[in-house]
Formats: C-alpha cells, structure tokens, sequence
C-alpha cells in the first residue's frame, strides 16, 4: 500500500538552534566541510485505503506543521520503494 510522507522543515528564515548545534559539534568529528545544517522531520502516514494527497495536506497544515514558522512537502511513496535513499 503507497505511504503519504509529509516533510516539514523550518523555514530559512527561521533561526535552527538544534541545526546551529550539529553544525558547531561536526569539527569535534573532523568533518570542517560543511557550512550549515537544518533539523527538520518526516511523517509517514498510511491510510486505510487509496492514499488521499488533499487530506495529508489538510492534516499537514493543521495538525503537523506549524504554518507560520515551517514549511512542508506531501509526496505519495510507493510501498516497496525505500523513503531514504541514503541509507
């Protein structure tokens, strides 16, 4: 069964302390590459039937993110197809 996944993410204008913190301890690991990072979170919902796009936003922009200081995706992801390609 396809899975709903809701990204949210700060927006860039907001400041990320969890980010700012992960960014300043990366030289304690020797990693001095990177320039930023941001903290943000996935959501995977599964519906019990067709997976509704229109409902995972209206439950994205009431219940899971907060409009005013985050944005957020809505992608449809098929059920054997991994979330993280990066694993």
């Amino acid at each position: 069964m396809p899975r709903v996944v809701v990204d949210v993410m700060l927006k860039p204008e907001i400041l990320d302390p969890q980010g700012q913190a992960v960014a300043n301890a990366l030289p304690r690991l020797g990693v001095s590459d990177v320039a930023s990072v941001r903290i943000g979170r996935r959501i995977e919902i599964e519906f019990t039937g067709e997976p509704d796009l229109d409902r995972a936003r209206e439950i994205a922009d009431k219940l899971l993110a907060n409009p005013v200081i985050e944005d957020y995706t809505v992608r449809l992801v098929e059920a054997d197809e991994p979330v993280d390609a990066h694993r």
